[in-house]
């Protein structure tokens, strides 16, 4: 039987520039109730290096600093069933409600969707809308380096650089 969970509210804070998707949340990050807390999660590694949000500090002050640098984070899916945290188990994906979003916040500039299954689900639901996939942060998603990751997300930290 597929497990079914409704996923993360929204991280947004004041006249946020930049929008991260994910696809949907890990069973480890619902359980946390947190974005990327899968520790083998290369996310929060990531941001750390091109903001300087230390990793290791919590969750409530890394994503307050990240609202600072007016990013917020959510997920193309609100709700799916799934067993397992594998992308590929999604069934019955419902989405969020991007469109609506992204009106409520006119600053955002860029959507950058965190992996191929993130930017599969936000381009078939969200046709009129334009968003630039990433190399995935999950560790499942092996091939490329880290170095090379953080290479390619380092284009969010570039205006209109996506």
């Amino acid at each position: 039987m597929k497990n079914t969970n409704p996923g993360l509210p929204p991280i947004v804070g004041r006249d946020p520039e930049i929008l991260i998707l994910g696809s949907f949340p890990s069973l480890i990050s619902l359980g946390k109730s947190e974005y990327y807390g899968n520790p083998k999660n290369q996310f929060w590694r990531i941001i750390e290096i091109l903001f300087g949000i230390d990793h290791a500090l919590s969750y409530p002050l890394r994503t307050h600093l990240l609202t600072e640098h007016r990013i917020a984070l959510w997920d193309a899916l609100a709700f799916c069933r799934r067993e397992g945290s594998m992308d590929s188990a999604i069934c019955d994906p419902v989405a969020n409600d991007i469109t609506g979003f992204v009106a409520a916040h006119p600053t955002i500039r860029c959507i950058a969707l965190n992996g191929s299954t993130a930017g599969r689900y936000f381009k078939s639901m969200n046709p009129d809308l334009n968003g630039h996939i990433l190399p995935s942060t999950s560790p499942a998603y092996a091939s490329m380096s880290f170095a090379e990751k953080t290479l390619e997300w380092a284009r969010i930290c570039i205006r209109d650089a996506l």
